[in-house]
């Protein structure tokens, strides 16, 4: 009888925020043999407000599996939409299928966003995290991650370090998945994400490139 894999799950406003917030840690979970979900709670059809919403939900649902694909990651996307994240989550019951999943899963950890972030849609995600932890009958490490705030000030929580340098190239790969997310997302954030991955790498000491992480639960 197989041993069952341990599971890690990241949850993901957008179709491009589990890989600028944690895309080298998942590459780096996945060759360990560990199971990685990275749950997206929208298709982001916002960001092509002159296409038709079918449309932009094709081609931004095959940059996910693609970029998804590069980091050797599972990718489940839900039909939430932006801005109406919460309204959305409760009228369609989502929650109901989210404990399911968790509860069926039993990661041991769960990365989400940090409350911290000025994205309204990134610290709803915060706030759905919190509520469904509370409700698992099996309390995973919970961490948070940062895409658009540069600092964050949980200093009093412990914070995790992965060394990255080994699936820098995955992240990199995954990133460049996004092209309708060059111009709005992926160019105007990749100074930001290679500054973290250097400062962290240097504070690992020894390690080129390093992913942070702050424990919250």
């Amino acid at each position: 009888m197989s041993k069952k894999k341990e599971t890690i799950i990241v949850m993901s406003a957008h179709s491009d925020d589990f890989v600028i917030g944690a895309g080298g840690t998942i590459a780096e979970y996945v060759k360990e043999g560990k199971k990685v979900i990275s749950i997206v709670f929208s298709y982001g059809e916002k960001s092509h407000p002159w296409l038709k919403e079918k449309v932009v939900q094709k081609f931004r649902a095959e940059e996910t599996k693609n970029a998804a694909k590069a980091l050797g990651c599972e990718v489940i996307i839900y039909d939430l939409k932006e801005g109406k994240f919460y309204e959305e989550y409760q009228e369609k019951k989502t929650e109901i299928a989210f404990l399911e999943l968790l509860n069926n899963e039993k990661p041991t950890k769960i990365f989400t966003h940090s409350n911290e972030d000025p994205h309204p849609d990134h610290r709803i995600v915060h706030k759905i995290t919190l509520e469904l932890y509370k409700k698992l009958k099996q309390k995973p490490e919970l961490y948070i991650y940062s895409i658009w705030n540069p600092v964050s000030f949980k200093t009093r929580h412990p914070k995790l370090y992965v060394n990255i340098t080994g699936s820098y190239k995955e992240k990199i790969k995954s990133l460049n998945a996004f092209p309708s997310q060059r111009y709005n997302a992926i160019y105007p954030l990749f100074i930001l994400i290679l500054f973290r991955a250097i400062k962290d790498g240097y504070r690992m000491k020894g390690a080129k490139f390093g992913e942070s992480f702050y424990r919250i639960k």
